[in-house]
Formats: structure tokens, C-alpha cells, sequence
């Protein structure tokens, strides 16, 4: 059962492309196929990390030890969830503001990251190592958190558990609905959108 809300666009005969549905880990062909704008359903493996967990994977690197998860192909969401409800897999939570971790995600997409998860823009290092891997960059639009909420099925903390919200956790996600904002050919959706999106809203 999925919900679909009445879009305003519908009003106009445009019809909105279905989304893309891939599923994390991801394979660099599909990474390479998404375009900034692209609606997509992603599921499969998806792992959390804000700032806090960036910065003890940077000094793990450091140190020649592993990296909490498997690195390739993997999806990241910049998110602290709060505690869980009776009931809930995960606490309703929005994405954090991604350029907390422009610092750290080139060594992490250098390494074989290819889905970053959050809000907001990144720094040009970040835009040239999502090019130079062929990676991307999903954003949640608004009202994030309860639709991650409902499309979490399963989760698992996997280290650093003295980090509270920000311990690194493992999800099993279903049909999260997301939007491209950067793609591996140097498409920024918050550069490109407003004035290509009007543009394809005036056709037909």
C-alpha cells in the first residue's frame, strides 16, 4: 500500500517519471545511471553515520584498521535516529545537514562509497569525488523522517553505542523515496533544478 499524495504538477497534464528503484548495496553501472533530478525508491542496506562516526571511521583508516561495514558500493544516511518508540523500528528522523561530513566522504567514496543520504549542499571536494567514483548524492525531501520511520523494516547497531543517536546502525529499507541532487557526471540538482524544473513544467 503505498500512499500516493496528489501532486500539484498533476494539475498541469505533466506526468511525473516513475521512480527508479535500486537497491543498496550498489553496483557502479547503476550508480552511473542516475541523473541529478531522478526520483528514486531505494532499498536494500543502508547505514548510519553522522559526524561523530565519520570522524572515529577517519581515525580507524588512520590506524589500518576496518571500516565498521563493507565499504563497496554502500549507501550512508547522515542521520542520528532518536530512540525508538514501543512499536517502532526507528525513531522518527529527518537527515542532518550533509556538509558536516564534507570533511571525511571523499576518503569514503575514494574507498568505494557510492550513495551518500542527507540534506543540503556539499563542497566542491565532495562534488569531484562523487564524479572522479561515480557515486551520488540522495537527498530526503521534506518530511523525511516519518517516511524513513515507515520504510525502515529492520535495525541493528553496529558499533560505538557510547555515541547514543549517533552510534553507526545498520537498516533494512524498503522503497525510501529519494531525490538525486548530485550524479557522477557533475549534475547538481540545487544548481540546475529550479529553472530545468519550470522548464519542463511549461511543456505540453
Amino acid at each position: 500500500g503505498v500512499h500516493k499524495l496528489p501532486r500539484p504538477e498533476a494539475r498541469h497534464g505533466g506526468d511525473m517519471m516513475e521512480p527508479i528503484r535500486i537497491t543498496a548495496p550498489l553496483d557502479a553501472e547503476t550508480a552511473r545511471s542516475l541523473r541529478a533530478g531522478d526520483r528514486v525508491l531505494l532499498s536494500g542496506t543502508v547505514y548510519t553515520a553522522r559526524d561523530a562516526a565519520h570522524k572515529r571511521m577517519m581515525e580507524r583508516l588512520d590506524a589500518g584498521e576496518p571500516l565498521p561495514f563493507p565499504v563497496e558500493g554502500s549507501a550512508v544516511y547522515y542521520v542520528g535516529p532518536p530512540p525508538e518508540r514501543p512499536g517502532e523500528v526507528i525513531g522518527s528522523a529527518g537527515p542532518t545537514t550533509s556538509g558536516r561530513m564534507d570533511a571525511y566522504s571523499p576518503r569514503l567514496l575514494d574507498l568505494g562509497q557510492l550513495v551518500m543520504i542527507g540534506k543540503g549542499k556539499r563542497n566542491q571536494a565532495v562534488k569531484d569525488a562523487v564524479v572522479r567514483n561515480g557515486a551520488v548524492y540522495l537527498a530526503a525531501l521534506g518530511g523525511a523522517g516519518a517516511l524513513m520511520a515507515s520504510s525502515v523494516k529492520a535495525l541493528e547497531v553496529l558499533c560505538w553505542e557510547d555515541l547514543g543517536c549517533e552510534a553507526v546502525r545498520r537498516l533494512e529499507v524498503e522503497d525510501f523515496p529519494l531525490t538525486v541532487i548530485l550524479d557522477s557526471h557533475g549534475g547538481d540538482l540545487y544548481e540546475s533544478g529550479p529553472a530545468a524544473y519550470l522548464a519542463s513544467r511549461d511543456q505540453g
